[in-house]
């Protein structure tokens, strides 16, 4: 099979000036493709969506990279082999890909075995794919291949940090920060749907139309000089705040959350806070909880949900399979709403 393969990280010291410099350490090229173990389904990929997972690992910013490797965590297809012990019926069926591996015996948390699909195990930037069967998930008969592809790690991640992790319910009050990535924009498409009032941050005035259109009820430019106290003044207090972003941002949020609130951490694209106020924490008797991923049952209850809302995911941009590189630099200029989705088809 063909598949993207990377196999170096960009210099660490440099600094992307254009899709050429993706093409110097990722290759379309030819590998063998693997056995098919028992329990394992073979999916010819018809489209892989991409995530800041990718994008951290060819920069060289995320933890265990081993290469070379073939990134993508995300995937729709078709099934067209099968390993022992998997029923022949799945075979022809279109199904997207639940990318958490191993998670583990416990919702509470993924097992020390716990991986992510593209990176070490091969991903879904290539022409074929290979996962355990309970890995795979009929496509919702709505669903485009392409917006198939754009569900499973960011609705995921998003699904578990709204409803398990921060319990959300119908007409609370909802903060989302730095409105425009994946996981964010899935958070406030879950969190409308469900019946409460968002409100989001952005550095950008055209992410915060596109918001609204989404259903968000309003938000602030996080760029703008007292930010926070122009969001507490139009929108009061937040039962939750699902946070991706961290950074300098994140010491607002103590002063944003509403007394017994919680603030659910799914990442920290900024980096750590530079500072805690831990006096403000207690006083506000405040939770802060952390998320990542989801199990198998997350995953499931996802696919439920979106069924039940009919939900179709934000897809930004859909670029051919041979536009990796290209894609890759946009994700990194940071500019993009919702999901970038390579398509395989001519």
């Amino acid at each position: 099979m063909y598949a993207w393969r990377l196999h170096a990280c960009l210099p660490k010291d440099s600094r992307p000036d254009g899709e050429k410099m993706w093409e110097k350490v990722l290759k379309w090229e030819a590998v063998e493709l693997p056995s098919l173990p028992p329990g394992y389904c073979r999916v010819r990929i018809a489209a892989a969506a991409l995530n800041r997972r990718d994008l951290w690992i060819t920069l060289g910013l995320y933890p265990g990279i081993q290469l070379p490797a073939i990134l993508g965590s995300d995937g729709c297809g078709i099934v067209e082999a099968v390993g022992e012990g998997v029923p022949a019926t799945w075979i022809g069926q279109r199904v997207l890909i639940n990318p958490s591996l191993d998670w583990g015996p416990s919702e509470k948390a993924q097992s020390p075995n716990y991986h992510i699909l593209g990176m070490p195990t091969w991903g879904t930037f290539a022409q074929y794919v290979q996962v355990p069967v309970e890995n795979v998930h009929p496509v919702p008969d709505f669903l485009s291949d392409i917006e198939a592809a754009a569900v499973p790690l960011a609705g995921l991640t998003a699904y578990r940090a709204v409803f398990v992790q921060g319990r959300l319910t119908a007409g609370e009050k909802l903060l989302i920060p730095g409105i425009g990535g994946g996981v964010a924009v899935w958070a406030l498409q879950l969190a409308v749907a469900a019946g409460a009032e968002v409100w989001v941050t952005t550095s950008r005035a055209d992410k915060l139309q596109k918001a609204q259109a989404l259903g968000a009820r309003g938000g602030v430019l996080y760029t703008d000089p007292g930010w926070a106290q122009e969001l507490s003044r139009q929108a009061g207090d937040f039962d939750l705040i699902v946070d991706g972003v961290g950074g300098e941002a994140f010491p607002a949020y103590q002063n944003l959350v509403a007394p017994g609130g919680r603030i659910v951490v799914y990442g920290a694209t900024r980096g750590n806070p530079p500072a805690f106020d831990l006096r403000k924490l207690f006083w506000r008797q405040a939770h802060v909880i952390g998320s990542t991923m989801g199990s198998p049952a997350n995953f499931t209850a996802l696919l439920q949900f979106i069924t039940e809302k009919h939900l179709r995911p934000y897809v930004e941009e859909t670029l051919p399979f041979a536009a990796l590189p290209g894609a890759l630099y946009h994700l990194w200029q940071g500019q993009q709403m919702g999901k970038i989705v390579l398509s395989a088809a001519p």
